[in-house]
C-alpha cells in the first residue's frame, strides 16, 4: 500500500480530501506543522509527501530542505495559494516533484499522486497495451515485406518498440517483442539470401545503396551541396544507438535525413569499411591493388589504406574538395582533434573514423564487469549514450554546429547479440570470426548458414582456389567442435558482427543540419 504524509496547518479542513484518498486505497498520515513533519519523516518512510507552502512557524519552503536531508528521494508535492514566480522558483529549485494551487481539488491531488508514484506502472501498462495492439500490424508487415525499403521500415518500428519497452517492468511483453524480432530476422535472412547476388551483380531500381556505392550515391552529393561537410563514421554503430544519442544533439542540429543503407557481406570492418572508402567490392580491391588487401588468414592490419582508397575514389569521380581524414582509435586522439579543430574548419569535406564502439564491443566480450554493465541491448544503449555525452566526439559535434557544418553520421556495419551456437569444422587456415568463416575444407550443415561456394559470384576474394564463405544468420554464432562447450560459454550473449541480421546490415545513414 502506498503511504502518504499530508502536512497542512489547516489539515482539519482537508479531512474530506484525506478520506477520499483513503477510499482510493492510500494509507494517509497527517500533521499540521513542519516540526512534526520532520519527526514523522525521520521515524518512517513515506512514498510521497504533500506539503503546504504557507504554514505558521516553519513554512513549507523551510521544511522542504530538512525533509530532503532525511529522505532525499521521496517526491514532495507543494501546495500553495500563491503563483508568484519567485516562490515557484524556490520550490522547484528545492526539487519538488510537483505543485498544486489552492483551493485543492481531490482529483487534482489524485492525478499528481499517480504521476509521481504510479508513473512507471501506468507507463508500463499503457505501453504494453499499445504494443499488443501493434503486434498484429507488425506481423502483417513482416509477411508483406518484399523490398529493402519495406525491411528498413519494419526494422525502424521494431527498434522504436524495443526502446519504448526498455523501461517496462513487464517481462512477458519483452519476451514477445524478442520473439517477434527473431522471427523478423529469420525472414530478413531469407530475403537477403534470395536477393544478395542480384544486388551485387544486377543492380536495378530495387537494389539498395550498399557499402561500395555509399560514397557516390549518398555522401558526395551532400558534400557537393554544402560548402562545409563532415562525415562521421562510427564503427559498430547501430540504429538503436543513434536513437539513444539523437536527443543530445537536438539543441545543435536538425535531422534532415534518417535512413539506412545496406552493408555488404561479410559485415566486418575489413570488408565493409574498405569497400566504402574504395568505392569497390573487396574482389576488385584485391585485383586492382593486391598489395593493399590482406585476406583473413594473412598477418597485418586490414584497414591501413582507407585514406588512400578514398583519395583514389575522389580522383576517379572528379571530386576536388579540400579534405582531411582522421582515424580516432584512442581517447587522446579525440582530444587532439578538438584542440586542432581549425584544420577541420578550413576544409570543404572532413572525414572522421571513430572506433570507440568497436573497442567497447570487444571489451564487453573480454571483460566481465563491462559484460555485467551491458547485459542486454537496453543497457548497451545506455552505456553508448553515457559515453557519447561525455566524449570528445560530442564536443566536436557542438563545435562543428557553431561553424555551420553539415554532418553525416553513419557506420560500416552494426552488431548483434548472439546466443545460438552453430557447429562447423575447418582447417587452421579458416578465419576466426564468429559470424562468418572463409577457408577450404569447411564442414557444416548448409541449412543452418548462408553458403557461398564461389566467392567471385558476390565479388569476394578467395584465400585459395578451393575456399568458400559461410555466414551465420539471426542470432547464431559459429563454433568449432574442439572445446566447443568452453567456447560457447565464453561467447554466448556477446555482441558480434560479420553475418546476416537487420542489426548488422541495415546501417543508419543520418544527415544533420546545424540549427540557425
Amino acid at each position: 500500500m502506498v503511504k502518504i504524509l499530508w502536512v497542512d496547518d489547516e489539515i482539519e479542513l482537508l479531512k474530506p480530501h484525506v478520506f477520499f484518498l483513503r477510499q482510493k486505497g492510500y494509507d494517509v498520515d497527517t500533521c499540521n506543522n513542519g516540526y512534526d513533519a520532520i519527526d514523522m519523516v525521520g521515524d518512517g518512510a513515506y512514498d510521497l509527501i504533500i506539503l503546504d507552502e504557507m504554514m505558521p512557524g516553519m513554512t513549507g519552503l523551510e521544511t522542504l530542505p530538512k525533509i530532503k536531508e532525511v529522505r532525499p528521494t521521496t517526491p514532495v508535492i507543494m501546495v500553495t495559494k500563491s503563483e508568484e514566480e519567485n516562490i515557484m522558483d524556490k520550490a522547484i529549485g528545492s526539487k519538488i516533484a510537483d505543485y498544486i494551487i489552492k483551493p485543492v481539488n481531490p482529483n487534482q491531488v489524485l492525478l499528481s499522486i499517480k504521476k509521481n508514484v504510479h508513473q512507471q506502472q501506468l507507463v508500463t501498462e499503457q505501453t504494453t497495451a499499445d504494443y499488443r495492439a501493434e503486434f498484429g500490424r507488425i506481423s502483417n508487415a513482416l509477411q508483406m515485406a518484399e523490398t529493402f525499403t519495406d525491411w528498413c521500415n519494419l526494422y525502424r518500428r521494431l527498434t522504436a518498440w524495443d526502446i519504448e519497452l526498455s523501461d517496462s517492468t513487464d517481462t512477458s511483453i519483452k519476451e514477445v517483442l524478442q520473439f517477434q524480432k527473431n522471427e523478423a530476422n529469420q525472414a530478413f535472412s531469407k530475403f537477403v539470401r534470395r536477393n544478395y547476388f542480384d544486388w551485387i551483380n544486377r543492380r536495378n531500381e530495387e537494389s539498395p545503396v550498399m557499402s561500395h556505392t555509399l560514397m557516390r550515391s549518398r555522401i558526395f552529393p551532400v558534400a557537393d551541396e554544402n560548402t562545409k561537410t563532415t562525415l562521421l563514421l562510427i564503427d559498430n554503430f547501430r540504429y538503436d544507438q543513434w536513437r539513444s544519442i539523437n536527443p543530445l544533439l537536438r539543441g545543435y542540429y536538425d535531422v534532415v535525413t534518417d535512413d539506412f543503407y545496406c552493408a555488404i557481406l561479410p559485415t566486418a570492418t575489413q570488408y565493409a569499411r574498405n569497400a566504402i572508402f574504395a568505392g569497390l567490392m573487396p574482389l576488385a580491391i584485391d585485383r586492382l591493388m593486391p598489395n593493399k588487401w590482406l585476406n583473413d588468414n594473412e598477418e597485418g592490419g586490414k584497414n591501413q589504406y582507407e585514406e588512400e582508397f578514398l583519395r583514389r575514389q575522389m580522383q576517379s569521380t572528379g571530386k576536388n574538395y579540400r579534405w582531411t581524414f582522421d582515424k580516432l582509435v584512442r581517447p587522446e586522439a579525440g582530444r587532439k582533434l578538438v584542440d586542432n579543430i581549425q584544420r577541420i574548419y578550413d576544409t570543404d569535406f572532413s572525414i572522421i573514423v571513430y572506433n570507440f564502439l568497436d573497442i567497447l564491443s570487444h571489451a564487453r566480450t573480454e571483460t566481465e564487469i563491462i559484460r555485467e554493465l551491458t547485459e542486454d541491448e537496453a543497457s548497451f544503449r545506455s552505456l553508448t549514450r553515457s559515453w557519447f555525452e561525455h566524449s570528445d566526439l560530442f564536443t566536436l559535434l557542438k563545435l562543428l554546429s557553431e561553424r555551420g557544418h553539415t554532418v553525416i553520421i553513419t557506420s560500416d556495419h552494426g552488431t548483434i547479440r548472439v546466443d545460438n551456437p552453430i557447429r562447423v569444422t575447418g582447417d587452421r587456415e579458416t578465419s576466426p570470426n564468429l559470424r562468418y568463416k572463409t577457408g577450404r575444407n569447411l564442414a557444416y550443415n548448409p541449412r543452418e548458414v548462408y553458403e557461398i561456394t564461389r566467392p567471385e559470384d558476390v565479388q569476394l576474394p578467395r584465400i585459395n582456389l578451393s575456399s568458400s564463405y559461410i555466414f551465420a544468420c539471426n542470432t547464431d554464432f559459429l563454433v568449432y567442435n574442439n572445446d566447443a562447450n568452453r567456447f560457447i560459454r565464453y561467447y554466448k550473449n556477446t555482441f558480434q558482427h560479420g553475418g546476416i541480421s537487420m542489426e548488422e546490415m541495415l546501417v543508419p545513414y543520418i544527415v544533420l543540419k546545424p540549427k540557425q
